[in-house]
């Protein structure tokens, strides 16, 4: 069965705060979710269309089980946290089995 990725590349983070609240509630979200961090706030180069900010990887089992953390109670308040904290790309990616 292929993982699921969830892949957040961020433009631009207005609200350092509003990040940090998510961060709080996010994680253990992502843990209960059977996700695991593989990247986030490490080093980056942009190519082509790209930017160099903030970007996040996360691996869970399955693409089913990396759709049902997203949306999950306990998520869904991260994002309710974050708001428009942050400007990003997010996506949710199914691996190659």
């Amino acid at each position: 069965m292929p993982k699921g990725y969830w892949v957040s590349a961020y433009r631009t983070i207005s609200d350092a705060e509003k990040l940090a609240a998510y961060n709080k509630l996010a994680g253990p979200a992502v843990e209960a979710g059977g996700g695991r961090i593989l990247a986030r706030g490490s080093r980056v180069v942009a190519h082509h269309a790209g930017v160099a900010e903030r970007t996040v990887l996360i691996e869970f089992d399955s693409f089913e089980q990396a759709v049902a953390a997203h949306e999950s109670a306990a998520y869904q308040e991260a994002l309710v946290a974050l708001s428009d904290g942050v400007e990003r790309d997010f996506r949710i990616v199914e691996g190659i089995d």
